[in-house]
């Protein structure tokens, strides 16, 4: 637990180092571009070539080309400056333009916010609503569709497979399903709020990395806590016990998140969330937010490490050595408690990174929500067979990208019962899960 506290706290100092470095804020751009048309001409054509948040974090200087029909095209740049740093909840936030012309003075900028900015006609004529969309690729429409629909799915695949790779962890030593890691996560989630209030001086990642050691010390407090005083004493319990106790835990750490936590959602303010544009066909741009890549990427490397960790280690060695046969495992010197710690606060880890993931790109987390999402990976488990960390991550991205699927083509008021019958699908072709022969999947499940 030393080892784990010194990495997370050298992760908390790197990232508000790193966080000194400003990124441009969505909002903030897209109230300056929305201005252009209002300071230039009626006619004038407007192409945004750049975007440059201020050091402050209070403004943006948006240079621009624009020209009249038939002339030919200026350089000209406009620069907003804001009233707070971060994202404004409001046009009235705007307190200052100056362009390449002359400062607007306070009478303009006050007729501006409130006879154009907020009005619907400013923001459909955003001279570039989607950063690069005339520079993307162009491919044929079906590729690009199918691609959009995987970026959206992305996400979600995310949170599914992390949660999933809980399950499998703990399942895969001793047969049991801990239906409380829903809640680790939701734990988790609160955590990271916390963590990007404190660190919102720092955006974006000094919130993005001090959200996401909360997030995990919090799980693993939550996972190691509940492995000693519920799990540990029914190691040897029968499993009709072990599931009262993992129902009971469950329903108490809910009602424990709602006292504590307040029945409303918690927001946070969005984070690295200005969209741009990744390949188009004709009129239809498929598009991606850098949290959605970032939280991605994150869930890709936390998925390779841990097949690492189980493939390459001690650990997992000790692990799959248990998993296959508990009495020889003890009589070759391995300590079924220690075993039995560690395993749980690895799983621990995986729910709270999926509770990071969750609220740092939906922006919000709430105690009700566990349920849904923890039996949404508890299915991409049992998808990917139960038992099995690499099947785990393989339902997930499966249950991910089916949903992602089903609310483009269908409505999404049955997405739920397409999961749960996909699931029946899958068992009554493959009962034991896509990938019930992994070398990581126990014998006794």
């Amino acid at each position: 637990m030393a080892r784990l506290a010194t990495i997370l706290t050298a992760l908390a100092l790197l990232a508000l180092l790193a966080g000194c470095a400003p990124l441009l804020e969505a909002d903030q751009a897209r109230l300056c571009r929305m201005a252009l048309p209002a300071i230039e001409p009626p006619n004038a054509t407007i192409v945004v070539t750049r975007q440059t948040p201020f050091a402050d974090r209070k403004g943006v200087r948006v240079d621009y080309d624009a020209n009249e029909p038939g002339e030919a095209p200026s350089a000209h740049y406009a620069e907003c400056r804001f009233r707070e740093p971060g994202r404004p909840r409001r046009s009235q936030d705007l307190a200052a333009i100056d362009t390449d012309r002359g400062p607007l003075n306070p009478y303009q900028v006050s007729i501006l916010i409130r006879f154009w900015l907020s009005t619907p006609e400013a923001r459909a004529n955003d001279p570039e609503p989607l950063a690069g969309a005339q520079q993307a690729w162009r491919g044929p429409r079906p590729l690009i569709y199918a691609l959009q629909q995987a970026i959206n799915g992305l996400p979600l695949a995310a949170i599914y497979a992390l949660l999933a790779a809980a399950y499998s962890l703990v399942y895969g030593l001793v047969g049991r399903i801990n239906l409380a890691f829903g809640e680790f996560a939701a734990a988790g989630g609160y955590a990271a709020t916390l963590g990007v209030l404190i660190a919102g001086a720092f955006a974006p990642w000094g919130p993005v990395a001090l959200g996401l050691c909360l997030a995990v010390a919090t799980a693993v407090c939550f996972g190691i806590a509940s492995g000693r005083l519920v799990y540990a004493p029914l190691h040897r319990a029968t499993g009709q016990q072990a599931l009262v106790a993992a129902v009971g835990l469950s329903l108490f750490l809910q009602e424990f998140l709602r006292l504590t936590q307040g029945g409303r959602l918690r927001w946070i303010s969005p984070i690295l969330n200005e969209p741009f544009a990744v390949a188009r066909a004709g009129d239809f741009v498929a598009a991606a937010t850098p949290i959605a890549l970032i939280v991605g990427g994150f869930a890709l490397a936390a998925a390779a490490g841990l097949l690492l960790a189980m493939k390459a280690t001690p650990f997992g060695r000790q692990w799959r050595a248990y998993a296959d046969d508990p009495l020889a495992a003890e009589m070759f010197g391995i300590d079924p408690k220690a075993i039995f710690a560690k395993t749980f606060a690895l799983a621990s880890a995986m729910a709270g990174l999926s509770g990071f993931v969750m609220t740092i790109f939906y922006g919000s987390v709430g105690y009700g929500a566990s349920t849904a999402l923890g039996l949404k990976a508890l299915i991409a488990a049992i998808l990917g067979g139960i038992g099995s960390v690499p099947g785990a991550f393989l339902g997930g991205l499966i249950i991910g990208g089916f949903e992602a699927v089903w609310s483009a083509l269908f409505p999404i008021d049955y997405r739920d019962v397409a999961v749960y019958s996909l699931l029946a699908i899958v068992l009554i072709l493959r009962p034991g899960g896509i990938m019930n022969l992994s070398a990581y999947s126990s014998p006794r499940t």
